[in-house]
């Protein structure tokens, strides 16, 4: 009888253990669980974050673009305002243009008038300006702060949404959660906008209105025996451009140069400006192009020639620029405010060649009053949906919303597997 009932006592004894073994193990279980899903929700709200960044940055490029678009309709205005004021001045008139250069070309310059007013548009105070200011406050007060409040703010939100997964398993928060191995300390980086300017030059080379505007066209015949190889010329230049200090700038100028010849110096070009227009950051000196400051509005009290000689380094013989255009577009240039590229968030060139990883410890005490220890992990990866084009391998960047989670190896998990001696 005693026998018995100690081997009753033992085997209630060996269910209580077990019993209390399968409460650990579910409880365990259910807490890895809870974990990997606040683990995954962690890394989620990473890729969220990275995304944004990555249409932030695509955003930022786009607006470059209608930036680029706004200073060369600026200098367009310009030029279709000046170009309709020397029309109606007949300086030259539309039909020297027509007989020396086409109909096509006269016609071009007779419609003209159309423009009339238009340099309004481009005045600092005009609507192009003022569109333009608003795409710079964008860039800079709006974008490029909320970039900073998305990656200033990202560890915050992610341990937020871990710790709102893991209070629906667990109501009381009666637990503890440590997130280590944390990958932002050193992941994304601040660049300063000019890093970007060569892209963005790539990008806005797609546009054909952004393109070039150079022609020269010359007359059919010989217009002075003493210099038979050269021709009346009418030179249309112009280009938009990104400049050193990420600022956009739009050249547009247009002249007759009228073959001329004297005993001093012989066959030379005399410059007609017909149409000009300059628009450039604050900064902007205009070196790259030759001009010079206040030139005359007419060359009635000195002969063209003799002017360019005694102010000037022109080249009135075989130059193929329009100096004295120039000199008007700078000496007329309306101020538009411009504060260059914005800066702007990408990954640090570490880590490029690995994901966003963290791992998190969860510690939590049960019914039993032990202390369940689990672990998880996960990473945000960037993963293109289709391989490119050209077949390269893309590094991870913020200018591509690639950006996924899953769960990862927790160091814990890791060190287990390993294999030793």
């Amino acid at each position: 009888m005693v026998l018995g009932l100690l081997l009753v006592g033992v085997a209630a004894l060996a269910m209580i253990r077990y019993f209390g073994v399968g409460q650990v193990l579910g409880a365990r279980a259910d807490q890895t669980h809870a974990l990997d899903a606040a683990a995954y929700s962690g890394a989620l709200v990473q890729a969220r974050a990275l995304n944004l960044l990555s249409f932030i940055n695509r955003a930022q490029v786009g607006h470059q673009v209608a930036m680029a678009h706004l200073t060369t309709l600026g200098s367009w205005a310009l030029f279709g305002g000046h170009e309709a004021r020397q029309l109606v001045q007949g300086n030259p008139p539309a039909y020297l243009i027509a007989m020396m250069f086409g109909a096509s070309h006269g016609a071009a310059y007779a419609s003209a008038d159309r423009a009339a007013g238009r340099e309004t548009a481009a005045a600092g105070f005009g609507a192009l300006a003022q569109a333009y200011a608003g795409h710079d406050r964008l860039v800079h007060d709006t974008l490029f702060k909320a970039q900073q409040d998305i990656v200033t703010n990202l560890r915050r939100s992610r341990d937020e949404a871990m710790t709102l997964v893991l209070n629906r398993s667990y109501p009381d928060e009666n637990y503890s959660l440590k997130v280590s191995d944390d990958g932002l300390d050193d992941y994304l980086a601040q660049h300063g906008g000019l890093s970007l300017s060569g892209f963005i030059t790539d990008v806005v080379a797609r546009f054909v209105f952004l393109a070039p505007r150079n022609e020269t066209m010359r007359n059919a015949w010989m217009v002075n025996p003493r210099c038979p190889h050269m021709r009346h010329e009418l030179r249309r230049r112009g280009d938009t451009r990104l400049e050193s200090d990420g600022r956009w700038s739009s050249t547009d100028t247009q002249s007759y140069h009228a073959l001329r010849s004297n005993k001093w110096i012989g066959c030379y070009y005399r410059e007609y400006a017909m149409g000009w227009g300059w628009i450039a950051g604050q900064h902007a000196t205009g070196n790259d192009m030759p001009h010079v400051q206040n030139p005359p509005d007419n060359f009635a009290a000195q002969d063209f020639w003799r002017w360019v000689h005694a102010h000037t380094d022109w080249d009135i013989f075989s130059g193929s620029a329009n100096p004295l255009a120039n000199s008007r577009a700078v000496s007329q240039r309306p101020l538009w405010s411009m504060r260059g590229l914005p800066r702007y968030f990408d990954v640090r060139q570490s880590g490029q060649a690995k994901p966003l990883y963290f791992s998190a410890h969860l510690v939590r005490a049960i019914a039993s009053g032990e202390r369940v220890h689990t672990n998880s992990a996960a990473e945000t990866y960037f993963q293109r949906p289709q391989a490119r084009a050209d077949r390269r391998l893309e590094r991870q960047n913020l200018f591509n919303p690639y950006w996924q989670a899953r769960l990862a190896i927790s160091p814990a998990l890791r060190h287990s597997m390993k294999v030793g001696p």
